[in-house]
């Protein structure tokens, strides 16, 4: 999300034209024959969204907005209720490793391995034989507050505190069930996992067994250990998980000779996470390979605890924010892709083959392992007559080349950074979610905030970025020529986000509603409406220009009207991360990160004056992100 490690310095310094709102019967009927049920399940928000009872889309937004909220507690429209779930040291549910959640945060490293892992981020619902009251939630976990997170906290720091904030880093898998009009995480399951900074993964596409993913303890290149920073989530149409890793630079030490590539990457002589005082491999002087080794789009099968996660290189190496699948009418998969930093890029991957059916003993995953490792990666560039165009990053075309610093394909992938510099592709201002909306194939882009447009030497304004000194943000979209394969696309800006009473005219924004700052989060419900979730900094909400907006909040926006309606306001400096429905869309699931978050990221525990306790409220108990279940009290469709 917005944990951009540059922007922890400086804390956050349209048309609308008519949308196609029908579904394209032969693409629902392409999906519904190919996967069948599978399909339903997977795509239940997208098709539920052409199809309500009583027919149409109903009315678009359906509840009076909330007024911006500075309280420590989460704020929901009226006639719904938020309940909390899964918090943050909760056990997960493995048969037989159940250990509970301690107060003074004394357990330890093995402990937490078995727990829900800290600062909740992107999270998806796998619904259990098509059910909407029964299901899987797999949750990111992007960072850690150390201060939190040990009894002592930065303190006397060891090894031992080193695997616990590791431990604490990439998936949980819970399995949850609606009793009584009540969600509950069920204990045991088959199906708990937690993956972390120490679980095996293997690695696809181009860039497997090469030279600069080999290191000493893997010569091959090809088992790699651990996934870190993992930001949003995304559902693929064969049933499974991609998350991104996004600020991972930041966990690495390059001491004071750092090369050009490292340097292109964001490494520092030290590292803002200290694991490289207790485990090597986070020393770049001793091992520069292990820096190549993330960044990348994983695939995770949450229905498969004894799976084994892969690193997807085809889809090449970034600041990740997530990945978002859409399907060509021919039944090929298109994965959009950006990286959350300033003045990076927006990518997609188009795979060389079909998305392949269940059958022969195999389930859909197991059918498609290795869909992800074949195909081209582009990056977008926007020009300014609202046209765009998809530039491929093929090895040995154009700048691509050996005497360019590319000696094969892999190394493009590896460097696609540089890559897409050389191309001459579109700077953006930090583009972190993306929503396709399966009513009209528009594809919608958070680009959060970038201080540092125009200022300095940086680069300036452009029509995609159109406002310097860009604190406020805003949400572009794009629309393929012909299908999710085209090489050349039109695209407009949803909205210009800010305040309208601000000062600064480049923080008024245009917004129609409900007024908010620093996108990040979207995606379309079942009900055809865009969820949008906001991250504010903690050093600059509710201060300055930001003074006006309250707390980070959730709003739905109708695209067809670009009204916005503020639907859920978090608990004190925290962001609102993720919105993933149920089948039916009676369930929305949100999560609460960073509850009083400090703007050095750094919790002291000993300061009994805490800027939050949510969501247990005990006098010394800690902040804890937790997963939210959001239900309209009436167990109606949420948003209607």
């Amino acid at each position: 999300m917005a944990k951009d490690l540059d922007s922890m310095e400086d804390s956050n310094r349209s048309a609308n034209p008519s949308i196609h709102e029908v579904c394209d019967p032969t693409r629902r009927v392409w999906l519904r024959q190919s996967f069948g049920a599978a399909a339903s399940v997977w795509f239940a928000p997208w098709l539920a969204s052409c199809a309500l009872p009583g027919g149409g889309r109903g009315p678009a937004l359906g509840f009076k907005g909330i007024a911006p909220s500075t309280a420590d507690a989460v704020v929901v429209a009226e006639g719904y209720e938020a309940q909390v779930l899964a918090p943050w040291g909760e056990p997960v549910g493995i048969a037989g490793a159940m250990p509970a959640w301690k107060q003074d945060a004394s357990n330890t490293a093995a402990e937490q391995a078995l727990q829900i892992g800290q600062h909740h981020d992107g999270m998806q619902f796998f619904p259990l034989e098509g059910s909407s009251t029964r299901g899987l939630l797999a949750i990111n976990h992007e960072y850690v507050d150390d201060g939190l997170l040990h009894a002592d906290g930065l303190r006397n720091w060891t090894v031992e505190k080193v695997r616990k904030s590791q431990a604490s880093h990439g998936i949980s898998v819970i399995e949850v069930e609606l009793r009584g009009g009540r969600w509950q995480v069920v204990r045991p399951s088959r199906y708990a996992r937690r993956i972390t900074a120490h679980t095996p993964f293997d690695v696809g596409g181009p860039a497997a067994g090469h030279p600069l993913m080999r290191t000493a303890a893997d010569p091959a290149g090809r088992r790699i250990l651990g996934t870190f920073a993992n930001c949003a989530t995304g559902l693929t149409p064969w049933g499974t998980l991609l998350s991104g890793e996004e600020n991972w630079y930041g966990y690495f030490a390059g001491g004071e000779t750092i090369t050009p590539d490292q340097r292109r990457w964001g490494l520092r002589p030290t590292a803002f996470y200290r694991w490289a005082e207790h485990d090597p491999r986070f020393d770049a002087r001793k091992h520069p390979n292990e820096f190549h080794r993330v960044g990348w789009i994983i695939e995770v099968d949450p229905m498969d605890p004894a799976s084994t996660p892969v690193k997807r290189t085809a889809l090449g190496r970034a600041a990740h924010e997530g990945a978002w699948v859409a399907v060509t009418r021919d039944g090929r998969a298109v994965v959009y892709t950006g990286e959350d930093a300033r003045f990076e890029y927006i990518y997609k991957f188009v795979s060389r083959d079909r998305i392949a059916p269940a059958g022969n003993g195999r389930t859909a995953a197991q059918a498609n392992r290795q869909l992800l490792d074949h195909g081209t990666l582009y990056v977008a560039r926007f020009d300014a007559d609202g046209r765009g165009r998809w530039i491929p990053m093929v090895h040995g075309q154009g700048p691509l080349v050996p005497a360019r610093g590319f000696a094969d394909p892999g190394e493009v992938l590896i460097k696609t950074r540089q890559a897409s510099d050389l191309l001459g592709a579109t700077k953006m201002d930090r583009p972190e979610w993306m929503a396709i909306d399966p009513a009209s194939g528009w594809v919608y882009c958070t680009l959060t905030n970038n201080s540092s447009r125009g200022v300095g030497t940086n680069p300036g304004v452009d029509p995609a970025n159109p406002r310097a000194d860009n604190t406020m943000g805003q949400i572009i979209r794009w629309k393929e020529d012909g299908d999710f394969d085209g090489d050349a696309f039109s695209w407009n800006h949803l909205l210009l986000a800010g305040d309208p009473a601000a000062e600064r005219p480049d923080a008024k924004g245009n917004i129609q509603g409900d007024f908010f700052a620093c996108p990040d989060m979207v995606a379309f419900g079942p009900r055809g409406l865009l969820w949008i979730g906001c991250d504010v900094g903690p050093a600059a909400l509710n201060k300055g220009e930001m003074s006006r907006i309250g707390n980070n909040q959730m709003l739905a926006c109708d695209v067809a009207t670009g009204e916005v309606r503020r639907f859920l306001a978090g608990p004190v400096n925290s962001e609102l991360t993720s919105a993933a429905f149920t089948p039916d869309g009676t369930t929305l699931f949100v999560n609460v990160q960073h509850p009083g978050e400090t703007p050095s990221e750094r919790s002291n525990p000993d300061d009994p004056r805490r800027v939050s306790n949510w969501p247990d409220f005990h006098p010394a108990g800690r902040p804890r992100s937790a997963t939210l279940a959001i239900r309209r009290k009436d167990g109606g469709v949420i948003g209607s």
